[in-house]
Parts: structure tokens; sequence; C-alpha cells
């Protein structure tokens, strides 16, 4: 039995030792990230330059997504790096890097749609005060606990992680470090750290759910209330996007962490992965585009002044 501290690292493990199909991985996962880097920083470019985005909903929308692009570069790059020079070798500090910063996103994730459904809530239950609930102020503080909460949290779990001890293989059965897996190479006899660390998750977890189950409560009785259709529709389509999303990102991180652990994970385990940690950041800019009308118009309005100055360049 050796603590981690007498390792010098840790061997990720691939989707195959072919180093054919290792190319062909790495270069599969470069264009999906290319694309899902892409798709999230338009979007934040679009809310960041368009007037009437200036809202408390597009702001959270922006720290989702800014939260999104770090989350999938943490995991991605690295792994595409290892496909193409085909070594699949981290050193230890790497290993808790991505740990921390993953832990850190993903919990940022979670508070920052919890905020958001607060803010659907104010919206449409409480429209006249609105402006006055949601001020500036109080969407920073919002924005800023969930930051500094995701970042408590990745330091906990980092920590608690790398008290324990490794002793046989030290190669991981994923494609990044995460807590699962390294749990399954350890020879740790007490994990009372993790335990805690990962029982505090789960009751903050689980108030964000519920809160975000109040919230929508709430919003659908009053929606149920409004007299017209359309006016029923409009109301739903402000909310149904960051509902999709919600769910989303819940199910990926439950087919992750709350499936049972294998020493042999399968090519399942590892797509499941993928999925978590690729998936929810490529689908939340298509899912905010396609029945968002603002951000519809504003695409409009950013196509129109580009081609506005364009033109003026041309001519003169």
């Amino acid at each position: 039995m050796s603590n981690v501290t007498a390792l010098t690292g840790f061997i990720l493990g691939g989707f195959s030792d072919v180093q054919e199909i290792q190319t062909l991985c790495g270069v599969l996962f470069l264009v999906m990230y290319l694309a899902t880097l892409m798709g999230n920083l338009i979007i934040i470019t679009l809310i960041t330059l368009d007037l009437q985005l200036q809202t408390p909903m597009y702001f959270f929308l922006k720290n989702l997504f800014l939260l999104d692009v770090f989350f999938v570069s943490v995991p991605i790059p690295n792994f595409i790096v290892n496909s193409l020079t085909h070594n699949s070798s981290i050193s230890i500090l790497g290993c808790a890097l991505q740990i921390l910063l993953m832990t850190s996103f993903s919990a940022g994730d979670v508070f920052v749609l919890t905020s958001m459904s607060y803010d659907r809530y104010v919206a449409i239950c409480c429209p006249l005060h609105y402006e006055a609930i949601m001020s500036d102020g109080a969407c920073v503080l919002m924005v800023g606990f969930s930051w500094a909460t995701g970042i408590f949290f990745g330091a906990i779990y980092t920590a608690g992680t790398f008290s324990i001890t490794f002793c046989g293989s030290n190669v991981i059965p994923q494609f990044f470090c995460d807590i699962p897996s390294l749990l399954s190479i350890s020879c740790s006899g007490t994990l009372v750290v993790i335990y805690i660390s990962f029982g505090i998750a789960i009751c903050l977890g689980m108030s964000c759910f519920i809160c975000v189950v109040i919230s929508y409560f709430y919003i659908f009785s009053t929606v149920l209330k409004i007299p017209t259709t359309k006016g029923q529709s409009k109301a739903l389509a402000t909310c149904l996007p960051h509902l999709i999303v919600f769910t989303l990102f819940l199910a990926t991180a439950c087919f992750v962490y709350l499936k049972p652990s294998s020493n042999s994970p399968t090519i399942t385990d590892r797509l499941f992965a993928v999925i978590y940690s690729v998936l929810p950041p490529a689908l939340n800019p298509v899912i905010y585009s396609l029945r968002n009308a603002d951000v519809k118009w504003a695409w409009k309005r950013l196509l129109h002044n580009i081609c506005s100055r364009f033109s003026l360049h041309v001519t003169l």
C-alpha cells in the first residue's frame, strides 16, 4: 500500500488501445469541442452586446454559458491531446486540478440554474415587483454566491479525494479524473471525508431541486390562471428552455454519479461520461436559441449592424 504522494501520476483510460481509433476519437472530440465552444461564446457575445438583452434572465444565462465553457474546457482538450499524442498519463497535480475545476463549475451550474428558476418565478408570479426584487445588486449577489459556493465544494471534494490512499494499479478507468473512478482504485479503509462531502452535496443538491420544483409549482399555477391561451404560451415560452436545460443537466449527472460503481467499466460507462461532460454545454445554446424570440431578434439586429457597417466600409 502506498500513499498518493508516492505516486508519480495516473494513466487515464481511453476508448481504445488502437492508435488509429485513438486518433479518430481525438479528431471527433476536437470537432465537438470547437462546436460547443463556438455556440456558447456566440450567445455570450450576443447577450453582452445587445442592449435589449440586458435583463436578469440573460445575465444568469450568460453566467451559465460561461460556466459551461469552463466546464467542457477542463476534460476535453486534455483528452484530445492525449488521443492525438497517444499518451494518456496525467500528473497528480493535473488530476487534482481536473477534479477541483469540474466539481466547481458543475456545482456553480446547479446554483445558477436554481437562481434562474427563482427569476422566472418572480417574473411570472410577482411581475409588478420584478424590478425591485431582481435588482442589479441582487442578481450579482446570487451569481457571486453560485460561483463562490461552487469553488468551495470543489475544494472540499478535491481535498477529501486526495486524503485517501491508493495502491495497486494507477490506471483511472475513465478518460478524465473524477471521484468515482479514483475511489475504484483506492485501498483506503476509511472514506469519512468523502462521505461527509458527498452528504453535504446531496443535501444542497436536493435543496436546489426542491427550490426549482416549488418555483415551477407556483409558476404553473399562475400560468393556468391566465385567461388567454396566447398569454399562457408566452409565459411558458420563457420557462421551457430553462426547464429542459435543468432536466438535461440533472439526468446526465445522475447517470454518471449515481450508477453502481464497477471495477471494470464498459464502453457504456465512458459514453455516459461523454454525455455528461459534452452534451449539456453543447445543447444549451441550441435550446435557448430555437424557441427564444428575443435571441432571434438579437441575431437579426447583430447581422443587420454587421452588414450595414460592411456596406458603409465598401462604399467609403
